[in-house]
C-alpha cells in the first residue's frame, strides 16, 4: 500500500509540457494536457494506474532509489506510442518503465473540440 500511495503521489508531479501543440512523424498533432477540453483517463481512474504500475513494475534492486522520467503519447485510440524515458536512474529502471508501459491497457483518449486527439503525456515513477 505504502508503494501505490508513495506513486500516486509522484504522479501528482507530472510534468507536463509547455508546448499547446507539438508534431511528429504523424500528419496529426500531439497536444498537451493543458490544451484539452477532456484529458486522458486510465480506464477505472487512477488509483487503477498507480495500482497496474505497483502490480507490474520489477525494481532491478531494492537499494535503488530515486524516479525515472518517463513520456509518451496516448494515441486516438488509447493506446501508448513514443515511450521514451526522459531521465533515469541507471541499473535498467528505464527500460522496465518503457516494458511497463507498453503493456499498459489502452487509456480513454483525451479531446478537443469534441474530438479525440493525440497527447502527450510526462510523469515520473519513483523508486523507494
Amino acid at each position: 500500500m505504502k508503494k501505490i500511495l508513495f506513486i500516486a503521489i509522484t504522479f501528482f508531479t507530472i510534468q507536463l509540457v509547455s508546448a499547446q501543440e507539438t508534431k511528429t512523424d504523424s500528419n496529426d498533432p500531439v497536444y498537451s494536457t493543458a490544451g484539452l477540453e477532456k484529458k486522458p483517463e486510465f480506464p477505472e481512474g487512477v488509483m487503477a494506474f498507480y495500482k497496474f504500475i505497483a502490480k507490474n513494475y520489477k525494481t532491478p534492486s531494492k537499494s535503488v532509489k530515486g524516479k525515472v522520467y518517463v513520456t509518451f503519447i496516448i494515441e486516438k485510440d488509447g493506446s501508448l506510442s513514443n515511450i521514451k524515458v526522459l531521465r533515469d536512474i541507471g541499473y535498467g529502471t528505464g527500460e522496465e518503465a518503457i516494458r511497463v508501459l507498453s503493456i499498459c491497457p489502452n487509456w480513454i483518449p483525451g479531446e478537443k473540440n469534441g474530438q479525440k486527439v493525440r497527447c502527450l503525456y510526462s510523469l515520473p515513477i519513483s523508486m523507494s
